[in-house]
This record gives structure tokens, C-alpha cells and sequence, in this order.
């Protein structure tokens, strides 16, 4: 039967290399992020072709890709300069727990793999259930501040608030998480994290080395419960900032080991 799906691929954020290599559908890419991470040999066998924020377009026009995968309105000026170039584009936008699922989805069945990814996200539903009817037996979930910049502080996008409310916390900037744009995330006042008190903090510097002392040196932060007690951890960001298969797959179960810890305190 005549493969009819695309042959070559270039994915520009590390998301959906990864579910291509879970599909086993590796060789049809032909292009990546130099932000990639996941699997750690993508890194070494395929071509790096783009950043976030700019991709190298002769490169990706001379690797003659049938089909060019971006995520989020930022790489929307790469995405209209590969159309005029007469590529074919497919751009993700979400920044929900069910968004990445149903991306997951969807690239399985743009490779002719459709059955594989929902085998995939129907094991991770099943370990957010697992999850779930343990953490509704805890007597009390732990507050969770996640930063996910420094400088101004920027709490958690969509799905990380998500994937905290499921391993069993409770984001002290829920409101925040529905804000799409890291702009509209700032928080302006440290003050308000020290009257939030959270129990936990997770701190994921959006691909930049997470300096613990610079956070805690804040003024009257050695106030707050997480810090007096020394929860405060670091997420990496190729799991818990990448809206694909790693945050569901490593990054929840990672968090809520750790506040599966914190409540056998």
C-alpha cells in the first residue's frame, strides 16, 4: 500500500520528536530544534534547523520537508515564511493537559500510527487515575508556587498548573496558569508569593540553570513555609515546560512523588 503520509519532517520544538520517536516513526524526521533534549539521541542523529523564536530557512528548504511542525503563536513569522515558501505547516497552540493529549493524538494519525498514540495517552490516562485515587485519600494537599522565570518572576503556563492539581497540589496562581501569554504571568510583587505561603516550590527556569540561593535571598522569603523547610525543587524544563509527552509521562510523576513525600510529613 502507498505511504500517502509525510516522509520528511521538521519538528521545531522538541514535543513532537519525541512522540515520533514513541511512534517509532524517527525516520521520518529530518530537521530539529537545537532545543531538543528528548530522546537524547535525536540530538545526534538528526540536523538542527531551528531556536524558539527563529529557524534557519535555507536549511529547512534545502531538507525538502513535506511537512514543518511548530508550536505556539510565537513561531508564527517562522510558519508564514516557510508558506510563502510553498511548505506545508501545522502549528499547535494549546496549553491544556487535554491539548497535549489530543496533539498526541493527532500526530499519530498524520503518520499513519493512530492506534500507537492512543495505546500511548490511554497509559498515561491510566496513571493520572492511579494517581488521582491515591491523592483523594490525602488529608491535605500541599500549596505549590511554580516559577518558571526568574527575573521578572513568571508563575506556570496552562498544563503545569494542571499537572500540579493532579499530582496532588494545589497551585497558589491558578488564575495565572489560564493566561496563554508569559507577559500576562508575571508576578510583579514577591510579596504575594510570601502571603500565599506555599508549602512546596518547583522552580523550572525555562532552559536556564536554576540558582536556589538567588531565589531564596529574596527579601523576607526565608519566611515562607517551602523555604524553612527546604521544599523547593527543581523541574527540568524538557519535562515539565515541553506541552508533550514528557510532562504527562515524567514530569507528573515526578511531581507528585514529591508531594506524595510531603504528605508523610
Amino acid at each position: 500500500m502507498k505511504d500517502y503520509y509525510p516522509k520528511r519532517i521538521v519538528c521545531l520544538t522538541e514535543e513532537t520528536t519525541e512522540m515520533l520517536y514513541l511512534l517509532g516513526e524517527e525516520e521520518r524526521i529530518v530537521g530539529i530544534s537545537i532545543f531538543t533534549k528528548r530522546p537524547e539521541r535525536a540530538l545526534k542523529e538528526k540536523p538542527k534547523v531551528s531556536a524558539f523564536t527563529d529557524a534557519k530557512l535555507e536549511k529547512i528548504k534545502a531538507l525538502k520537508p513535506d511537512l514543518v511542525i511548530g508550536f505556539s503563536d510565537i513561531q508564527a513569522d517562522i510558519a508564514k515564511d516557510l508558506i510563502k515558501e510553498g511548505i506545508t505547516v501545522w502549528v499547535n497552540n494549546h496549553r491544556s493537559v487535554t491539548g497535549i493529549l489530543s496533539m498526541m493524538i493527532q500526530l499519530g494519525a498524520l503518520v499513519g500510527k493512530e492506534q500507537k498514540a492512543f495505546e500511548i495517552v490511554e497509559e498515561i490516562n491510566k496513571n493520572i487515575k492511579k494517581i488521582q485515587e491515591e491523592t483523594k485519600t490525602w488529608k491535605r494537599k500541599p500549596t505549590v508556587y511554580f516559577e518558571e522565570w526568574y527575573e521578572p518572576m513568571i508563575s506556570g503556563i496552562g498544563w503545569v498548573s494542571e499537572i500540579i492539581h493532579l499530582a496532588g497540589g494545589e497551585d497558589i496562581f491558578p488564575e495565572l496558569g489560564k493566561e496563554s501569554l508569559a507577559k500576562n504571568r508575571i508576578i510583579a510583587n514577591p510579596e504575594r508569593v510570601i502571603q500565599a505561603n506555599p508549602d512546596i516550590i518547583l522552580a523550572s527556569w525555562c532552559g536556564k540553570k536554576f540558582k536556589k540561593d538567588q531565589m531564596i535571598s529574596r527579601d523576607n522569603w526565608d519566611q515562607i513555609t517551602a523555604i524553612k523547610e527546604n521544599q523547593v525543587f527543581e523541574i527540568p524544563s524538557e519535562t515539565i515546560l515541553q506541552p508533550g509527552p514528557a510532562s504527562l509521562m515524567v514530569a507528573l510523576p515526578e511531581l507528585f512523588e514529591i508531594f506524595r513525600e510531603w504528605g508523610k510529613k
